[in-house]
């Protein structure tokens, strides 16, 4: 059972945008196995050096907890090693802060080797300078570490150690991270184009992925319950080969510690040619969602990528509730149906597939590093493995035969034009229509 507290501060966090983040909080608690029993919320102008709340939110805080027989108290702030020294001996409770509760939802969710070592450098990377800290955060967060005192001896003896398990880990995903490295530029040199999906964790990423590529990556209505990136073949009606992504969600708040260490994972964006923002369009909070979706894009450096905006999860909103929210203020309707095509994006539900066909259009529109151009062919019996080439990365429009001569003419993309032999190309390439 956990009790959770949030505080609010004098930085421009209004009372509703607070209690949204300590109802996201819950969500965070309840991902990771806890039992919500309480929660507190704290207004002040500054944050307290030594307890976060100060001391009168401190009993408080201890009197509830008691009273709910909590064995856990979740702060929705990031805690100081002297903060959470201190808020250990007041309340006498095991201390979470947003950091460490995040940390161990990915410690539960990482399936994958690569996953793990990422989660792990995160953690060693939080606690190596909280080590002075009482023993109970030691064998919170320690991964093996132990639960030794804080004798200065022994610190010392856990931070050599510590470093040199951060040293191994860092190699093992720079390992990682070249293995990449060499699978993203075998896409390039086979002229595959990766389009990724992007957004807020719980925006239904993972089911959009599944709806798209027929595939069955494990969905949840938990947060965080994709951690370890899946490319799958996307079929677009232009057949050129796409590659789709889905990797792990944002959060506002998200662990420094946690965006360096999943950098393997998360580079996978950077060659992306197309980024799919996922909006779940029934959450009442998604402008601020988006908003931290925003700022993270800016600390990859990917902002500047080309970027299709997705409202998902129509088929909870009603019409009239869909426009009011994200259509602007004009004090008149929009005239197409907001799940259509717009300057704002593609209304869908990845749920019961209402706007996907219309997004594959679109996708297939944005992506113009490799244009799809009308081109006719001579093929002649031997060149089977042409043919064969059309068929399966083109549309082909008509076959006519000639003698010993096939007349092809087809719909490809420009790098697969390239690979044909051009001798046999018997008219001008156009670009395609529609």
């Amino acid at each position: 059972m956990g009790w959770a507290s949030s505080r609010r501060t004098g930085l421009g966090l209004s009372l509703p945008d607070a209690e949204e983040t300590l109802q996201e909080l819950h969500e965070l608690a309840s991902s990771a196995g806890a039992q919500v029993v309480g929660s507190s919320l704290q207004r002040a102008p500054h944050p307290d050096p030594a307890t976060l709340v100060g001391r009168g939110k401190v009993e408080e805080i201890r009197a509830g907890a008691r009273a709910a027989r909590a064995d856990l108290i979740i702060f929705d702030h990031d805690l100081t090693p002297t903060q959470l020294r201190n808020l250990e001996q007041a309340l006498d409770q095991k201390i979470l802060d947003r950091t460490q509760l995040i940390l161990d939802i990915f410690a539960r969710r990482a399936r994958s080797r690569e996953g793990q070592l990422q989660v792990e450098l995160a953690q060693l990377n939080y606690l190596l300078p909280r080590l002075a800290g009482r023993g109970t955060l030691l064998s919170r967060l320690g991964g093996g570490i132990g639960t030794r005192g804080p004798g200065e001896q022994q610190l010392e003896s856990d931070r050599r150690r510590i470093r040199a398990r951060l040293r191994r880990l860092m190699e093992a995903i720079e390992r990682i991270r070249s293995q990449r490295a060499l699978h993203r530029a075998h896409r390039r040199a086979r002229h595959y184009q990766t389009v990724a999906l992007v957004g807020y964790t719980n925006a239904g990423k993972s089911t959009l992925f599944n709806a798209l590529t027929r595939s069955r990556v494990s969905t949840s209505p938990r947060l965080f319950a994709t951690l370890d990136p899946t490319v799958r073949a996307l079929r677009l009606d232009s057949r050129r080969p796409v590659l789709l992504s889905d990797t792990v969600g944002f959060i506002r708040k998200l662990p420094a510690h946690l965006v360096a260490s999943f950098r393997a994972t998360l580079e996978e964006l950077e060659g992306a040619s197309l980024l799919l923002h996922v909006t779940d369009a029934s959450h009442p909070q998604h402008a601020q969602q988006d908003a931290a979706v925003e700022v993270l894009l800016e600390k990859l450096g990917i902002a500047s990528t080309p970027r299709l905006h997705v409202w998902n999860k129509i088929d909870l909103l009603e019409v009239r509730e869909a426009q009011r929210r994200v259509e602007p203020a004009s004090g008149r309707a929009p005239e197409q149906s907001p799940i259509q095509s717009s300057s704002r994006g593609v209304w869908v539900s990845a749920q019961s597939g209402e706007g996907l066909a219309t997004l594959l259009r679109r996708v297939d529109e944005a992506l113009n590093e490799d244009p799809v151009v009308e081109a006719s062919f001579e093929l002649s019996p031997s060149d089977s493995e042409q043919l064969a080439l059309l068929h399966r990365f083109g549309t082909v429009l008509s076959t006519e035969f000639e003698d010993d001569r096939l007349l092809v003419r087809a719909r490809v993309n420009t790098s697969l034009l390239d690979r044909l032999h051009a001798s046999a190309i018997l008219s001008q390439k156009i670009p395609a229509e529609g």
